[in-house]
């Protein structure tokens, strides 16, 4: 009986949880706020899923909240509020680790809110960017 257990931290809908993960007998148990869920991966769909993943990240591909996965310096904002920006257009130049990374928008529409600017130093999974969807707004 084997078993793995660790802490990490992880955003959800916008909100970040504590989590503690247990991977026993192959199966992954996962602790958030005392209450435990049993998480099966599917292993064969794996690889494709991780090809996709995006940096946007903030609330989900299809949220409108930007944020970075890792901290940096942000290098240079590309659009400014009002802009239009279509779904996986480049808005923010972000340098990591000594490589630059392109944050793209996760969602067709206007950028409503910008909450970083060229220079600062940012934290991992700070919104960065609001972009409000164009379909909501009727446009």
């Amino acid at each position: 009986m084997s078993s793995l257990s660790e802490k990490r931290k992880v955003t959800v809908n916008g909100v970040e949880y504590e989590v503690e993960i247990q991977l026993d007998d192959g199966k992954w148990e996962v602790s958030i706020d005392g209450n435990l869920y049993e998480v099966e991966i599917d292993q064969g769909s794996r690889r494709g899923q991780r090809k996709k993943r995006d940096s946007n990240r903030g609330g989900g591909p299809s949220s409108g909240l930007i944020s970075s996965a890792i901290p940096g310096k942000i290098v240079s904002v590309l659009v400014s509020e009002g802009d239009k920006v279509d779904s996986g257009s480049v808005v923010i130049v972000l340098e990591a680790m000594k490589m630059q990374n392109e944050i793209k928008a996760g969602i067709d529409g206007k950028v409503d809110k910008i909450m970083c600017k060229p220079g600062e130093r940012i934290e991992a999974n700070v919104p960065l960017m609001e972009i409000v969807d164009s379909k909501k707004e009727g446009e």
